[in-house]
This record gives structure tokens, C-alpha cells and sequence, in this order.
């Protein structure tokens, strides 16, 4: 072997030496670690605390906004809706429209992988299988044989299982605030207050529906009529 075709296989061996090697250089970022465009990221735990913590809780609960942390809410909402109202917002509420045909910056994909999250993580299906739930909004309630929210009964009906909490006028009591604070009810939609009185808020130590009266349920009627008795006390 001449001198010449020595150099050349030693630069052949350093060169390839280097290439192997340059996946463990000091510094460089793991495959995770690399930076991906925002409309790429694929998990739930980033897309969460981007785009849902700051109104609704770092963990889902303990926010401003609804917990979504919260089995029972997510029993109660179909997936279409929940979808829905991640995608275009809730209209005439603070809550934005997160899909990028909507001006938002979430690709459906994302959207999907934020719902399936939640009910995958957060829901607990099987512990309401013997439990019939009450209508999730006003259409619901009218297919199954509901009438409208009557305000009037829905005083009554507010005595009955809120007063104890919220105060007889409904502007606060020992455990709970203000439902009638102008500033409070034109942030929130009717069927947020729908929500919250089915629901409750389990972080906050509301009770849902089934709970303000030991052995004594509200009727889907009863909820119907509180609701319309708050929207009423709008100014």
C-alpha cells in the first residue's frame, strides 16, 4: 500500500468516525426535544396547558372557567358538543373558537386529541351507568317531554334547593356567592348557568342536582325553571 492510498483510508476512517458520531455530540437536542411547528404538537398535556389552563385550571379543575376535570361534566356533554365548543367557542361568552377555520390556531386534529384526552383521562363513564341524566340543554329537555323554564316557579324552586347556599335573594349566602351579579350573569351563557345547576362545580364544593336535598333530586322541569328564574335577574 503507497503512502497516498494510506492518507486516503485514514480520512476515509476519521470521516466516517465523525458521522457516526455525531448523534452524541455535546449539545444537540433528542428527537423530543427538537422544535416542531405549533400545528404539529400531538400531545394532550401541551396542547392543555398552551390553550385550555389559563380559564380552566392547570389540572382541569380550580380555574375561572368550568373544570373540565370533572367526571359527571363529562358524562353529561356528548363528544360532538364538547368538540364544538373547543372549535367555534360559545357565543356570547368569553370562551374563543380554537379552530383554524374559525381564526383559531388549533388544527382539527388537535381539537380531536383534546376531547379524546379529556374523556379518556378525566372521565369515569362506567361510575354513572345507573344514573339517568337530566337533560344537557333546552332542546333536550323539550324531546323528552320538558316544557320551557318558567321564572316564576323557578323562585320556588330556587328556595327550595339554592337559597341555603346562595342567600334567599340570590346574592350571596354562607357557602356560596352572588347567581344574581349583573357582572357574573353577562359572562356566563344560559346554558352555562344549565350547567352549573345540574352539575355543580366539585372543586368549588357545589353540589350537583342530585345533592342539594339528600334523597331529593331536582327534576328536569325544576332545573329548567332555575335557569330561566337567573336569566331573568339579567339587567
Amino acid at each position: 500500500m503507497t503512502a497516498h492510498r494510506a492518507r486516503i483510508m485514514l480520512v476515509a476512517i476519521i470521516l466516517l468516525g465523525l458521522t457516526a458520531g455525531c448523534d452524541q455530540l455535546p449539545g444537540k437536542p433528542t428527537p423530543d426535544e427538537r422544535w416542531q411547528p405549533a400545528t404539529e404538537v400531538t400531545d394532550f398535556s401541551q396542547l392543555y396547558a398552551q390553550n385550555c389552563s389559563g380559564c380552566h385550571g392547570a389540572d382541569g379543575h380550580l380555574g375561572a372557567a368550568r373544570p373540565l376535570n370533572d367526571p359527571l361534566y363529562l358524562v353529561l356533554v356528548s363528544t360532538d358538543t364538547l368538540r364544538t365548543a373547543i372549535a367555534q367557542g360559545v357565543p356570547g361568552t368569553s370562551a374563543p373558537a380554537f379552530a383554524q377555520q374559525a381564526g383559531g390556531n388549533l388544527t382539527d386534529k388537535q381539537i380531536d386529541v383534546l376531547v379524546e384526552g379529556m374523556k379518556s383521562r378525566w372521565g369515569k363513564i362506567e361510575t354513572f351507568k345507573n344514573v339517568a341524566l337530566p337533560p344537557y340543554d333546552l332542546h333536550e329537555a323539550s324531546a323528552m317531554g320538558s316544557g320551557p323554564g318558567d321564572p316564576q316557579r323557578g323562585a320556588v324552586a330556587y328556595q327550595t334547593y339554592c337559597a341555603q347556599c346562595h342567600g334567599k335573594d340570590g346574592s350571596g349566602g354562607p357557602k356560596g356567592g352572588s347567581v344574581i351579579d349583573p357582572a357574573y350573569l353577562a359572562l356566563v351563557s344560559d346554558q352555562a348557568l344549565r350547567t352549573a345547576v345540574i352539575v355543580g362545580r366539585g372543586d368549588l364544593g357545589m353540589p350537583d342536582w342530585r345533592t342539594n336535598i339528600a334523597g331529593q333530586p331536582m327534576s328536569p322541569q325544576e332545573i329548567s325553571d332555575v335557569v330561566a328564574w337567573l336569566t331573568s335577574q339579567r339587567k
